[in-house]
This record gives structure tokens, C-alpha cells and sequence, in this order.
């Protein structure tokens, strides 16, 4: 599956997700390099997630990135399906 792809399926996940307000950064000359592909305010937390297929690896910044969000008491994580995300989703209920 396509990178792509896979974020479609995240973001409709947290679409339905009560308490939930994400959208998908996107990059480019405007935009801030390193940053998550979804963030998103689950039930007042911060949450992002870097989506990566199955062979995909995050690269040094993005690395640092998710580092600077976890140091800020936020919440980060490489996620590679909507199954993944589902399961993040549960844990942080409990």
C-alpha cells in the first residue's frame, strides 16, 4: 500500500473519532521540513503521526522531530496502517 493510501485510511479513522480534530500537514516551501503527516488534538492531547510503509524509515529530522513533540509532553509516533493507529487510539483512552 501506498503512503498515500495509508494516510487516507488513518485520517478517516480519526475523522470518526469523537473528540477528535486532525488534518494532514503538508509540505513544501511554506511549510516547516521534519514536520508529522497527521496531527491531530485527540480529547485535548497533542498527537502526531509519521506514516511510513512497511519498509519505509523515518529519516534523522523527522526522528528529532517526534523527539521534540515527545520532550513537549506531546504525543508522536511512525505508524505504518490504520490497525496501528487504532490500537495508539486505545491505549491513550486508558
Amino acid at each position: 500500500m501506498a503512503e498515500r493510501d495509508i494516510v487516507a485510511a488513518i485520517l478517516r479513522l480519526l475523522k470518526k473519532t469523537p473528540g477528535c480534530f486532525c488534518w494532514k500537514e503538508h509540505g513544501g516551501m511554506y511549510g516547516t521540513a521534519g514536520i508529522p503527516d497527521i496531527i491531530a488534538c485527540i480529547n485535548g492531547r497533542f498527537v502526531a503521526f509519521e506514516v511510513k510503509t512497511e519498509t519505509g524509515k523515518l529519516t534523522k529530522l523527522q526522528e528529532i522531530t517526534l523527539q521534540k513533540i515527545r520532550d513537549a509532553k506531546g504525543q508522536a509516533f511512525k505508524v505504518t496502517s490504520a490497525a496501528e493507529v487504532a490500537a495508539i487510539l486505545k491505549e491513550l483512552e486508558g
